[in-house]
């Protein structure tokens, strides 16, 4: 993605920022933001999809990593995960939450700007029916891998889906090699991988330099949902913002921590933050 002319302007809570002027010439243009130092791109899913569109078309490699919540978390306990997601070519917006901290922070965006995984992964198959590109499937049990490109093939017929699951020794060179050799046999244009944050994050630092894919999106348990193991989250539910709360019920052992402590922990470090600085920063790319 091309960053060639940036307009930066510094925000505080007391001064929003309008972002009319910009909406007037392009519906929803393209919009970086860095919050506490963190990179984020604001792009509606039809903007990711015409971003991926022409990465594949033009034989170019780019990652897709997802800010929410838990990740911007990660990104303060992990240096390496920190330096993932500011390095990503795309670090879009998967959760309500970073949205309303920037809004709230000042930046007037709606909510066609939240593109999750779960989301985009079924609208870039979509998208594969009419453009011809391939899809790789990393991650998941073998059985619901299984399932997940049997599902997906029959949904959007036409598309060529491969996959390997996730259970394999991710610190074994040698397993690491032949998997590549593996998803570089069949070449395609778009990784998929499915093996949880940050382990999937971890693992395309170590290998995207190897693999012969055009994109490369971790996307946590969208494997799972395409298979039908997890029900998605109501589009009501989360478009009020509560998509953690439908996850945690699902989930409580798994996700208690991650949402009971991680959530509150996320808060207060903004609210620190604005204390003593204004911690969102934007840029007009064009």
């Amino acid at each position: 993605m091309s960053h060639s002319r940036y307009l930066q302007t510094h925000i505080s809570l007391a001064t929003p920022l309008r972002v009319d002027e910009l909406q007037a010439q392009t519906p929803y243009p393209t919009i970086t933001a860095t919050l506490l130092d963190r990179k984020i791109t604001f792009m509606t899913i039809q903007t990711i999809i015409d971003e991926v569109t022409k990465t594949c078309q033009e034989g170019r490699k780019i990652v897709i990593a997802s800010w929410n919540v838990h990740s911007f978390n990660l990104s303060f306990q992990l240096p390496w995960f920190y330096d993932f997601m500011q390095t990503a070519e795309i670090a879009m917006c998967d959760g309500s939450g970073i949205l309303k901290t920037v809004n709230g922070l000042g930046l007037n965006l709606p909510l066609d700007y939240r593109a999750t995984g779960t989301e985009l992964i079924p609208n870039l198959l979509e998208s594969a029916k009419h453009a011809g590109f391939s899809f790789f499937f990393l991650g998941a049990k073998p059985e619901i891998l299984a399932k997940a490109i049997s599902s997906t093939r029959e949904k959007y017929s036409g598309v060529e889906i491969n996959g390997y699951h996730g259970y394999f020794p991710k610190d074994d060179p040698r397993a690491c090699r032949e998997l590549i050799e593996r998803i570089n046999k069949v070449s395609p244009n778009i990784l998929v991988i499915g093996m949880g944050m940050p382990l999937e994050e971890k693992w395309v630092l170590q290998n995207q330099e190897s693999l012969d894919v055009n994109v490369i999106i971790p996307c946590g348990a969208v494997i799972d949902r395409l298979a039908g193991v997890i029900q998605n989250c109501p589009k009501w539910i989360s478009d009020c913002g509560f998509e953690w709360l439908f996850r945690l019920k699902q989930e409580p052992r798994r996700l208690a921590a991650r949402y009971l402590l991680g959530n509150p922990a996320f808060l207060l470090q903004i609210a620190l933050a604005a204390t003593y600085l204004s911690p969102l920063k934007v840029e007009d790319n064009k």
